[in-house]
């Protein structure tokens, strides 16, 4: 384990921090290529042209290894499969919707590839799970096809907020679940269950909307001193406090400062022991 990397069950280093693409819209290609240069090596996007422009996080790719040297193999790209009730009808379908489960899997596998001009996929995710544990099964044994093949390295899931069903997952699974990806909330009790199922069966939990659902906690006094200590801001304390405690968080910042003191962090001593006790509070720990 390094200070910018984790290794997951499925053997593979995935970046303690990632680069989230998520309604970035136009600007995907150069906020990639900005987050990149800056130092980010893992980008996760989707194959729902709802909220993601995979297509231009391939050109950004691209543009990387030919202007900049940077190549895909020290990159961790993430995508996702979205069944038809995650994506926009009006707009062009990364796959048929008449087709079978299986084959919109594979249908949207391919679309992948072919956005991210790549012939493999370092974390393939479940953008949701479907109606039934069953059809949940059905997609998820696809993707451990792309495993066996060699094309994907690492399966995951996302927006799964119930225990028992990842627990049935993760029982069900040949290639365990090495990642689940969820919104990091109150509402949700912080996943307090699901991350402690993790803990155990060494499951990385990626945290999304992290600040942005969390203002009362980095305006929490202990957050704002830890910052003032170590001139830094409320975020930096709260991504390395996060980190500290085993979570691999999403950043999606559209600006260039918050790049550079997000990525800071991985670099930073960790936090005391003490101020780690408190802020678990916080998140129900």
């Amino acid at each position: 384990m390094s200070a910018t990397t984790v290794t997951t069950n499925a053997g593979i280093q995935m970046p303690r921090l990632i680069y989230g693409t998520a309604w970035k819209k136009e600007a995907t290609k150069n906020l990639v290529i900005q987050a990149i240069l800056n130092g980010f090596r893992g980008i996760d996007t989707a194959c729902q042209p709802k909220h993601y422009r995979e297509d231009l996080v391939g050109q950004a790719l691209v543009e990387l290894q030919t202007k900049h040297n940077i190549s895909r193999k020290d990159l961790f790209i993430q995508t996702k499969f979205t069944s038809i009730d995650g994506q926009d009808r009006s707009k062009p379908l990364p796959y048929d919707p008449r087709v079978s489960l299986t084959e919109q899997v594979r249908q949207s596998f391919a679309t992948s590839l072919e956005n991210l001009q790549t012939d493999y996929i370092d974390s393939l995710v479940l953008h949701g799970p479907e109606r039934t544990h069953e059809l949940t099964m059905q997609v998820y044994r696809q993707c451990e096809q792309f495993v066996d093949e060699g094309r994907v390295k690492q399966l995951g899931i996302s927006n799964l907020y119930n225990l028992n069903n990842l627990r049935k997952l993760y029982d069900d699974a040949r290639h365990k679940p090495a990642i689940i990806q969820n919104r990091f909330h109150a509402e949700t009790n912080y996943d307090n269950d699901i991350r402690q199922f993790c803990r155990e069966k060494n499951i990385f939990y990626q945290s999304f909307w992290t600040l942005t659902a969390n203002p009362h906690i980095l305006s929490h006094s202990l957050i704002q001193k830890l910052a003032e200590e170590r001139h830094g801001t409320s975020a930096q304390i709260f991504f390395r406090f996060l980190i500290d405690i085993g979570l691999t968080p999403l950043t999606g910042t559209t600006d260039e400062k918050h790049m550079k003191e997000d990525l800071q962090v991985l670099h930073w001593q960790s936090l005391d022991h003490e101020s780690v006790t408190k802020l678990k509070k916080l998140i129900h720990d």
